[in-house]
């Protein structure tokens, strides 16, 4: 399928009205494409959605990035590693859809919405899991340990919730995906 040079085939019109066998003139529905939902893919709400994600990834990445004993935990190192995945996945289809939107072109096509539904879960599932990691390490220093005097408390709890943000934005990006991937 050559989705960029669509070729149109004449096909008659269907009758708009149809009579029963009274004489009665009913109207047939005409079927109309559903219009696109604010965020999906090539949507200005898909887009702000995508920015949301990437401004919150690289927040959290920046916030744990700045403390000197973050490689010391292994689910700060796993949340450094999936936010940075997430933010370069929702800077590209960011791009993806600004081309979108400049071009007016419509991203349904099912191989696109695959490609999108699936990045998403895999990287949703993986800040998600990552920021719950962190945030058990956090409650486990700060308030199991007390130690939040001689550690970056703050910082873990501030890069912890800028990764949950980003997974609050990036699930309503997957289930918007994976309806229009079932609608098709």
């Amino acid at each position: 399928m050559n989705v960029s040079h669509p070729t149109v085939h004449p096909i008659e019109a269907p009758p708009l009205t149809t009579t029963d066998g009274g004489g009665v003139v009913n109207e047939v529905p005409v079927r109309v494409r559903m219009t696109d939902v604010q965020g999906m893919p090539g949507t200005l709400g898909g887009l702000l959605l995508r920015i949301c994600q990437f401004f919150f990834a690289v927040a959290a990445l920046s916030v744990m990035t700045s403390t000197s004993d973050f490689a010391s935990v292994t689910a700060f190192c796993y949340l450094v590693v999936a936010v940075a995945l997430q933010s370069s996945w929702s800077l590209l289809l960011a791009m993806v859809d600004i081309y979108a939107l400049l071009v007016c072109r419509c991203l349904r096509n099912s191989r696109v919405v695959v490609f999108f539904t699936i990045g998403d879960g895999i990287t949703s599932t993986l800040t998600f899991a990552a920021a719950c990691a962190s945030a058990g390490i956090t409650v486990l220093i700060g308030n199991d340990l007390n130690e939040c005097g001689q550690n970056h408390c703050v910082r873990f709890e501030t890069a912890t919730a800028m990764a949950f943000l980003s997974w609050f934005t990036v699930s309503p990006s997957f289930l918007l995906n994976f309806w229009s991937l079932a609608a098709h």
